[in-house]
């Protein structure tokens, strides 16, 4: 389904001005507080009429300001995750997880209970009260209510921001099945590289009202100069990769891509499963020869494409690996010390620590619907 948004609104002193279209199973809004994001899912869901603008949900007109067209709320069909689950604390889990249902046409209704259940991993829960759950317990239950009404287009408004560590690390396996095992298009606001860079198909980028890039996160991510100061470290590429083979003498999984193999800390994954990989610039090296008697075991062939003066003492360079793009940030004395050029033959190297569990994201394939 596309999603496409064209919508003017005044809030006070910001001025909202936000046009894009996506097709991907998760469109990401991403920018620092105050850019607007949750203001964007808050005119999406009918919680505020825009001033001007048209959005468009498929087939389906859901506001044409020019047109006179505004559907209401309760009429869009648009299920909402906050940043708190929001949960009714008197209904049991399996209470809470119906309670949306029944606000849908029965001809209308396709989530089936037990497999929203199964992917959510919550089966044990049915019988708590939300006070004796964990928040990212919560937020799975808050998750599935929103499934279980059979929604056409699923919000979430940073449904980790008010998680600690521990209780993002549960709930993001779960958040990846939602994006894979669902048909639902899933728009997702944040302010967290890492968690966008992980879950999101495509990524709109936020700043003061307005919309600054747009597109596949693997573009995105790569132009760090889009990024809020306090995440330019976690900037970098994002490769669709396979896994080809395992080395059990050293736990190691090795991953294979157009731009070549690499090798990662073991995945547990079966031969053939799909990864995404985030590889952050500054994580990546540059050498002008193969390098030999290195302790770093990850080597990737490559052409220089692009070259970007940060400042005057760093240097984004981006590089094509036979179609997969990496992007190193080096030093501006590394890089004249090399003498680094437009479509020179380069290495990328990669530190295999370098691939923790927030850099390697398994896909999956399976479907909500029975």
């Amino acid at each position: 389904m596309t999603l496409e948004i064209d919508i003017r609104h005044r809030l006070g002193a910001l001025q909202l001005e936000a046009s894009f279209a996506s097709r991907g199973r998760l469109t990401a809004l991403f920018g620092p507080s105050g850019s607007g994001k949750t203001s964007v899912i808050n005119i999406i869901a009918g919680l505020i009429r825009p001033d001007a603008g048209r959005i468009v949900a498929g087939d389906r007109v859901l506001v044409d300001i020019g047109a006179g067209k505004y559907l209401p709320a309760h009429k869009r069909r648009i299920g909402f995750v906050f940043q708190d689950a929001r949960l009714f604390p008197h209904l049991s889990v399996r209470s809470n997880l119906v309670y949306g249902r029944w606000f849908t046409p029965r001809g209308e209704r396709y989530a089936n209970f037990d497999r929203v259940v199964e992917m959510l991993g919550i089966g044990h829960l049915l019988d708590r009260r939300p006070n004796l759950l964990s928040g990212g317990e919560r937020q799975r239950v808050a998750i599935g209510r929103a499934l279980l009404a059979s929604p056409r287009l699923l919000l979430m408004d940073e449904p980790l921001a008010s998680l600690d560590d521990a209780r993002k690390s549960e709930i993001m396996p779960y958040l990846e099945r939602l994006r894979d095992e669902t048909k639902i298009p899933i728009v997702y606001v944040s302010h967290s590289i890492a968690e966008v860079a992980r879950l999101a198909t495509d990524i709109v980028v936020m700043a003061n009202g307005k919309i600054t890039a747009a597109g596949p996160t693997t573009d995105i991510m790569q132009r760090l100069e889009l990024l809020p100061p306090e995440e330019v470290g976690e900037g970098g590429a994002v490769l669709d990769m396979t896994v080809t083979g395992h080395d059990a003498a050293y736990a190691m999984s090795v991953l294979g891509a157009a731009a070549g193999e690499i090798r990662v800390p073991d995945t547990a994954l079966a031969i053939g499963a799909k990864v995404r990989v985030r590889i952050r610039a500054r994580d990546v090296m540059i050498a002008t020869e193969r390098p030999t008697g290195l302790s770093a075991l990850n080597i990737l062939p490559g052409r220089i494409a692009e070259i970007v003066e940060v400042n005057a003492a760093q240097v984004d360079i981006r590089l094509d690996c036979h179609g997969d793009k990496l992007v190193s940030r080096i030093t501006r004395q590394s890089f004249e010390a090399l003498h680094l050029a437009l479509g020179r033959e380069v290495f990328a190297v990669i530190k295999t620590v370098a691939f923790d569990r927030a850099n390697l994201s398994p896909g999956a394939s399976l479907v909500l619907t029975s």
